[in-house]
């Protein structure tokens, strides 16, 4: 089965390089380049996200001729608008990762290049950062729809992992100075009902409307609270602080129960609930897990029981579609259970969230229907977005036919056949114990506090 996962890896890898290496993403249907605007002028990004990935699954080859790119051809210098929270993840994560497994000094030196055109995103009122930054001019702003100019919670809260070893590795504070500011301000504010809102202005420091959500627009932000805890080796107490804080407000207010029983994360509007739940949001089931044994006392098998209830309903939302593959997001309202019940939610673009936490839970529990489910999801994607110039997205996964949207994801290397791969491996690969996974799947090492107590004993 690993080995099989191996070779959809080839497919999407070699189907990239035959007919978009260089450009960000393939079109495997029309097989072509694909760029998103998300990326501005800054290429490769495929080739960054499939390094760390390449390199676990012994791609040799690959890895050598993607480094080469990287060494030749990676450049930041553009005149061109980036999302920083993507650009952050996936290119400087996968260099990051790609320099902490290969030991290579190019990633490295590229990691802090990028880091450091990031820098002027900061640039504010508040030091909360612009959405949107040009590399060039160093201009940010914010998305246009976003409420009232605000920056969002999992854009700027999704940045913490990847500065602090961006000052670890450069020795420049600066980096973990700016993402360290963030957590000030948002200790300062007064959260509604101990929750966190998708939006908060940059120029005012205040909240924007009061929409909550543990998929789009908040989800890392949670899940960054807690790897910064462990990525710590556990001395971020702030941190520690700010995440388990957060996930009681989250069981309070946001976790239902459906009637036939199934645990669903829903959506906060102004104190409202919207009962849908994105696909974004199946990653939580893998976080409460993986927080579960730092929980306050005698609450750690409640989340992993938790993690296991939110894998299930994630588990249903693939298993009522006719592909076998989930939806965007899926409903529990009008006597449906999820169940995508709106035209625009019903698509599948290659996400991972799903596998993440079959991931997790099979490293934390062992439980055999985890490889059991993520199986499924291979013969389904197999089956359903193989296609002979690589892997599709679907229109809609609960059609008889297939309906493509014709693109081959960054993610879908970075993350999904990552996830996919480490389910069918021993737990000695890439121990938990020794590694975080940033929101796009790339490995960060936990940074020891040894060294520095054996230096101050000495004195």
């Amino acid at each position: 089965k690993r080995a099989k996962i191996k070779e959809m890896m080839k497919h999407a890898w070699n189907n990239y390089k035959g007919y978009a290496w260089g450009l960000n993403e393939l079109k495997p249907i029309s097989k072509g380049g694909h760029s998103s605007s998300l990326f501005g002028n800054i290429k490769g990004a495929t080739i960054v996200d499939a390094l760390d990935t390449l390199f676990i699954m012994e791609m040799k080859n690959e890895f050598e001729e993607a480094k080469s790119w990287v060494e030749e051809n990676l450049d930041f210098n553009v005149n061109a608008e980036i999302s920083v929270f993507e650009v952050n993840i996936r290119f400087v994560g996968g260099l990051l990762s790609a320099y902490y497994l290969s030991g290579e000094e190019i990633f490295r030196k590229k990691a802090v290049e990028l880091g450091v055109k990031l820098l002027p995103a900061f640039h504010t009122p508040s030091g909360i950062p612009w959405a949107l930054l040009n590399m060039k001019s160093g201009i940010g702003r914010n998305w246009p729809w976003a409420s009232g100019g605000s920056s969002i919670l999992a854009e700027f809260g999704t940045l913490h992992l990847e500065f602090m070893h961006l000052s670890h590795l450069s020795g420049n504070p600066i980096f973990a100075e700016k993402v360290m500011n963030i957590r000030t301000v948002l200790n300062k504010l007064e959260k509604p009902q101990g929750l966190y809102p998708n939006y908060l202005n940059p120029s005012s420091g205040q909240w924007g409307q009061h929409h909550v959500s543990v998929g789009g627009l908040g989800d890392s932000f949670y899940e960054y609270l807690l790897k910064a805890w462990l990525m710590s080796d556990k001395t971020d107490l702030e941190a520690k602080k700010m995440y388990f804080d957060a996930v009681q407000a989250i069981e309070t207010h946001l976790i239902r129960k459906s009637s036939s029983g199934l645990t669903y994360i829903a959506e906060w509007k102004g104190g409202l609930l919207e009962h849908k739940m994105g696909h974004l949001t199946c990653f939580a089931g893998g976080m409460f897990a993986l927080g579960a044994d730092g929980a306050p006392e005698a609450m750690a098998q409640h989340y992993l029981e938790l993690g296991a209830e939110i894998a299930r309903t994630c588990h249903e939302s693939y298993n009522r579609t006719f592909m076998k593959l989930g939806p965007e997001a899926f409903r529990f309202d009008g006597g449906v259970e999820a169940i995508a019940t709106r035209q625009n939610e019903k698509y599948y673009i290659l996400r991972p969230e799903v596998m993440e936490t079959y991931m997790y839970m099979w490293r934390l529990t062992h439980d055999p229907k985890y490889r059991k489910w993520a199986w499924e999801a291979v013969e389904a994607l197999e089956n359903h977005c193989r296609v002979n110039g690589g892997y599709s997205g679907l229109r809609d996964v609960y059609l008889l036919h297939e309906s493509y949207d014709d693109v081959q994801q960054s993610f879908f290397l970075a993350e999904t056949l990552k996830y996919l791969y480490l389910i069918f491996s021993d737990d000695d690969l890439l121990p938990l114990e020794h590694w975080i996974f940033n929101s796009e799947a790339h490995l960060l090492p936990i940074l020891r506090k040894e060294k520095k107590e054996v230096e101050i004993r000495e004195e």
